[in-house]
């Protein structure tokens, strides 16, 4: 059997080699590697390409989180919930300025956030609400704006997985005073190497997000604000701006793989697929199913060359990082259930029909013996 990677981002560049390099040679021409003309440029397409007002590049997805966390306000012993099932990077988005992280259990459907399990993390320090669009999937967002706004809470949507994921037919990463994107470069719009982006429709609130990636400062040597350094590259911005371009095409491929995915693994009973929940648009960033006798299974995939892995194996609350936090095992059952069931099967714009076919047979070979 031919190996069949989890991602392969040579498929994707090979295609677009004449344009990157003529991207990429504009601005080794120009010289403008910092904060030059194409980062202005890729900052204004993305926020079109969104639906947005603003948006503000950043280094990495962590950096966009913790500066429009640090824009809403949020400080030393203030208290932001997230889902108990993410990455790290959104808990340590909150924990670099000296909050602490919230974690509240997911919905056993979509994995996101649930919104019953909000209300009753809020207390009186809690100043923030982190709902991430996992895999590519938003969350419940009218109820979860519904909590914000009772409660006074800045919303800050993690997107990082949801480039162009819609919610009743708004883009993801829109709906709160912020939207945080990573293109890290196996997302959905990926660089080469890393970049993130804050969007916002709240003027004053992205100005200050713009202070606080170049030193606090608008104007050279003149710093009104104690900021840091968390630039998108020029390079990355131009090759980002190739990218978008083709990202609603990508986006769409997608759903294709995952829908032959679905047809192809919907008779194993050992094996739960995704659900789509109504009135969004999933882009699979992640095709991730909940399989039984996990372990077993991935070793037999890897014994044929199949790729795969798991997000996440570990939820937030379980982490050693986050002992401190206090929670032992049973506080967030869903979260706990799928950080030991879930399994992420290859998936890219590029994959071929035939791949996803060889990994739907291998699985019910597995299940069959």
């Amino acid at each position: 059997m031919t190996a069949i990677p989890f991602v392969d981002l040579q498929a994707q560049h090979r295609a677009l080699e004449p344009e990157l390099s003529a991207a990429i040679a504009q601005v080794m021409t120009k010289c403008d590697f910092v904060l030059g003309r194409a980062v202005e440029e890729f900052e204004k397409e993305f926020a079109g390409f969104l639906g947005a007002r603003y948006a503000v590049s950043v280094g990495n997805g962590l950096d966009a989180l913790r500066l429009a966390l640090q824009a809403a306000g949020v400080g030393p012993g203030d208290e932001v919930i997230v889902p108990a099932n993410t990455y790290i990077a959104t808990a340590l988005a909150v924990s670099a300025l000296g909050g602490r992280p919230v974690p509240a259990d997911v919905e056993e459907k979509t994995f996101n956030l649930d919104p019953a399990k909000i209300e009753a993390a809020i207390t009186r320090h809690t100043k923030a609400l982190i709902p991430v669009h996992l895999y590519g999937q938003p969350c419940e967002l009218d109820d979860v704006l519904d909590i914000a706004l009772r409660h006074n809470l800045s919303l800050i949507e993690d997107a990082c997985q949801a480039h162009g994921a819609r919610y009743r037919g708004r883009c993801a990463g829109t709906f709160g005073l912020a939207g945080c994107f990573s293109f890290f470069p196996s997302k959905n719009l990926g660089a080469c190497g890393d970049g993130g982006m804050v969007v916002s429709d709240n003027g004053q609130f992205a100005e200050q997000v713009r202070l606080l990636r170049n030193y606090g400062s608008k104007e050279k040597y003149k710093h009104i604000e104690k900021g840091t350094n968390t630039r998108l590259d020029t390079l990355q911005a131009a090759i980002l701006r190739v990218k978008l371009r083709r990202l609603e095409s990508w986006n769409a491929a997608r759903l294709r793989h995952a829908q032959r995915y679905s047809g192809g693994l919907r008779e194993i009973a050992s094996v739960r697929l995704p659900e789509v929940a109504a009135g969004r648009t999933h882009i699979f960033h992640l095709y991730v199913v909940r399989v039984e006798r996990r372990a077993e299974l991935q070793k037999f995939l890897a014994e044929r060359q199949i790729q795969t892995m798991i997000h996440y194996p570990v939820p937030i609350h379980l982490h050693r990082a986050y002992q401190e936090l206090g929670f032992r095992r049973g506080a967030f059952p869903v979260a706990e259930r799928l950080a030991d069931e879930v399994l992420s099967l290859p998936m890219f714009a590029e994959l071929a029909d035939g791949q996803i076919d060889l990994v739907c047979d291998a699985i019910r070979e597995f299940y069959r013996a």
